[in-house]
């Protein structure tokens, strides 16, 4: 009698890890049939002539002495001089932190069995390098236009605590995603603590670290509102259901700048000495409920991609309604739309440029305030201050993007 062979294993099925040459990418998906060779040459030359003129731009035409200048303003804007000790202890406890979760994020995906094999040190030099290039490029940037030796040491040494906090995190063992979410949020806690607790008052902030202090904290915020908002809006409750309703439809039916115009005049409809938010707790509440509308549509779709077996499959299990959410439903959703997801953040980072209508002095306004300073009137300078804005822009936006790409592959977006 014939024996039984057994059935292979899902990992005997996989196909053996092979890496990708960039030679062999480009043979495989740029030249491999005349129609792309065409079409490759064709905006090659564009792209090289884009490049050559930006290169040209950064290296040799333009007059960066207005950036040099006014780089701390960039950077913090009218933040008090002899308070920046507090804007660079956050620096490096966001650095730390930052490298050591990627270093944790990077150990559990070698415990995935389906991931590729873990690499030798070289080449998690060349991977970090190759992750973080565009912060490369704002710090190289940023160096070139600073005349302290002190903050160069500063900044490398920010740099040298990030890549230290990887290499410790991924050599510490016990990581779990439970464990990296708690460290994260404690992370941005005491980071949160640190630059507000006895702080400047709010006028006084500026520059791009009021554009991270907005994203972030709307980020973080938003997030957890739209799940709600989402939750209700698919409950079988009427009145939670048309609440969450009529909220998602109002607030994704007005422009983010009316809100924040109408957050001002708020507090003439409050009752005298009642409480009165500042300017900027006002700007990260409405970028905060404003993106919390539209993160609630995207779980919503999240939701709704969910075969409806699994639910029953839950419920036959016993499991109640909240479990069902948090063990079947919340995972698998937060899964299917995480690039629509990193989209709307990556949107809400941008609209923070959009405070300057109440007074705030965001990194796009205060560069373009550098103009009107009376060493450089009429000088034609706004470009120069226009490309440090773009730059330090791009670097965030791109960053965000290309993390999301790799979050998409770990999780295997888009696939079955």
């Amino acid at each position: 009698m014939a024996a039984i062979q057994p059935s292979p294993s899902s990992n005997d099925l996989q196909p053996p890890y092979t890496r990708t040459t960039p030679l062999s990418w480009v043979l495989q998906n740029l030249f491999n049939n005349w129609y792309n060779t065409v079409f490759t040459l064709f905006f090659g030359v564009i792209l090289s002539y884009a490049a050559y003129r930006g290169l040209r731009f950064f290296f040799v035409t333009a007059r960066w002495e207005i950036v040099e200048t006014n780089l701390t303003n960039l950077m913090v804007g009218q933040f008090p001089r002899n308070e920046l000790e507090r804007v660079w202890a956050a620096l490096f406890l966001l650095g730390g932190s930052g490298g050591f979760i990627a270093g944790q994020a990077k150990q559990l995906s070698t415990q995935d069995p389906t991931s590729p094999p873990p690499s030798p040190g070289r080449e998690q030099i060349l991977d970090f390098v190759r992750r973080a290039w565009p912060f490369t490029i704002l710090v190289l940037f940023l160096l070139r236009l600073s005349r302290s030796t002190t903050i160069m040491l500063l900044i490398l040494a920010l740099v040298a605590l990030t890549g230290a906090g990887r290499l410790i995190g991924a050599r510490i063992p016990g990581a779990s995603p439970k464990r990296i979410t708690i460290f994260a949020l404690a992370t941005a806690c005491a980071t949160l603590l640190l630059l507000l607790f006895n702080g400047p008052p709010s006028q006084e902030w500026g520059g791009l670290l009021l554009t991270v202090f907005l994203s972030t904290v709307s980020i973080l915020a938003s997030f957890p509102l739209g799940i709600l908002l989402a939750l209700g809006r698919r409950s079988s409750l009427p009145a939670i259901r048309f609440v969450c309703v009529g909220y998602i439809e109002v607030i994704r039916g007005v422009p983010l700048i009316t809100l924040l115009l109408l957050s001002t005049i708020l507090k003439l409809f409050l009752p005298p000495n009642s409480f009165d938010p500042n300017d900027i707790t006002r700007a990260a509440v409405v970028l905060a409920l404003f993106t919390a509308a539209y993160v609630a549509e995207i779980m919503r779709g999240g939701f709704q991609a969910i075969p409806q077996g699994q639910i029953e499959a839950a419920q036959a299990l016993g499991l109640v309604p909240i479990q069902t959410i948090r063990l079947i439903g919340l995972p698998q959703a937060i899964r299917k739309v995480v690039p629509a997801l990193v989209g709307q953040f990556i949107s809400l980072l941008k609209d923070t440029s959009l405070v300057s209508i109440i007074g705030l002095s965001d990194i796009l306004k205060v560069s373009r305030s550098f103009t009107s300073q009376d060493d450089f009137v009429g000088k034609g300078l706004t470009a120069e201050t226009l490309a440090a804005a773009c730059l330090v822009y791009w670097a965030l936006c791109f960053t965000m993007s290309k993390e999301s790409k790799r979050l998409e592959e770990r999780l295997g977006v888009g696939e079955r």
